[in-house]
């Protein structure tokens, strides 16, 4: 497994309804965690706020790209994604993909391999991310999951990457899930960074993530909701909110302000309107978000009972739609993201 770099260790040394015009709304002060310093997120060397984008090992109508093109506006990176292996149930694999080499001209794992520890040489973090659209995982059996974590243990330790991202968009065993991940933070320690991409549906009450944050809470490093290919939403002050909006993204990060501290809750958006069927919104909205979330200014309707200084950050879908785009997500994001208190 990757180690953390020095850099990071001297830093922290250092340091579809439409809704109608109506006052803003002050939401309930959330008790709990929020504004409490997780020790997750604590132990997963990472800026205070970061930038998240998934590098695609597939081909589709973004721009290819070697790792070793990922603007510096990352600081965690997703490898999208590990694969089931049909020889073992519940076991995973992962190399580069073939149409992706051709379309690079060649890329190899040695070279995607040494892409990946001269970008952490740089201070990228790197995980393996599982799901996505088309992605599904079965750990029903302890079988199953013995042999998930046998092989995402060996992809881990064979790329050097830095920890896991559970991207599962269809049903998953919450219990298998569960288990898996802390049998790979144990193996790895506590610098193992475990992060999170679901759905707004489900950490809406009740969904089915919400019990697997729960289990994992006191491990997790980042939950980033994906705020887009989603219908109208329930805020935390219940509320109906339409994706698209500063509303949108704020209230439903106000849910998980009740299990998790604030940093360890990152805001999720395409980098690019052909990113994503439905919910692209422009930088400036995200930024919005990021300072009513942080501090209370440039909300919508909804408003924080007080402002999470310490609110994780941002992730995009993808690294790739971004630089198709001119890089003007990161850039905008990442540099906003040096600006929050």
């Amino acid at each position: 497994m990757h180690i953390r770099r020095i850099t990071a260790a001297i830093a922290a040394a250092a340091i579809p309804l439409t809704m109608t015009a109506a006052p803003a709304v002050a939401a309930p002060d959330n008790g709990g965690k929020a504004n409490q310093p997780s020790a997750a997120a604590e132990s997963a060397a990472l800026p205070e706020h970061q930038l998240t984008g998934y590098w695609q090992n597939f081909v589709n109508n973004a721009e290819p790209l070697r790792v070793s093109d990922i603007p510096d506006n990352y600081d965690l990176v997703a490898l999208a994604f590990a694969q089931s292996d049909a020889t073992s149930p519940g076991a995973v694999k992962f190399s580069v993909d073939s149409q992706l080499s051709g379309a690079l001209g060649g890329y190899s794992d040695a070279q995607l391999k040494a892409d990946i520890a001269e970008k952490q040489s740089q201070g990228t973090d790197f995980v393996m991310s599982i799901g996505g659209a088309k992605g599904s995982l079965d750990l029903s059996t302890e079988q199953r999951v013995t042999n998930f974590v046998d092989s995402m243990t060996t992809i881990i330790e064979n790329y050097g990457l830095d920890g896991l991202d559970i991207d599962l968009e269809h049903s998953f065993d919450t219990a298998g899930m569960t288990s898996a991940a802390r049998q790979l933070r144990n193996h790895f320690g506590p610098d193992f960074m475990l992060t999170m991409a679901p759905q707004t549906l489900y950490v809406q009450p009740g969904g089915s993530y919400m019990q697997l944050i729960d289990n994992l809470s006191d491990i997790i490093t980042t939950v980033h909701t994906q705020y887009y290919n989603s219908g109208s939403m329930l805020g935390c002050d219940q509320q109906v909110y339409s994706q698209g909006s500063v509303d949108f993204i704020t209230a439903q990060a106000c849910i998980l302000l009740d299990k998790l501290s604030a940093d360890q809750i990152a805001l999720g958006l395409p980098a690019a309107p052909s990113a994503a069927g439905s919910g692209y919104v422009q930088p400036s909205v995200v930024t919005d978000a990021l300072d009513c979330l942080a501090s209370t200014t440039n909300c919508g309707q909804f408003v924080p009972g007080q402002p999470h200084p310490s609110i994780s950050g941002v992730m995009t879908w993808s690294i790739n739609w971004d630089v198709s785009n001119g890089t003007t997500f990161s850039t905008t994001v990442g540099n906003h993201l040096e600006t929050l208190p």
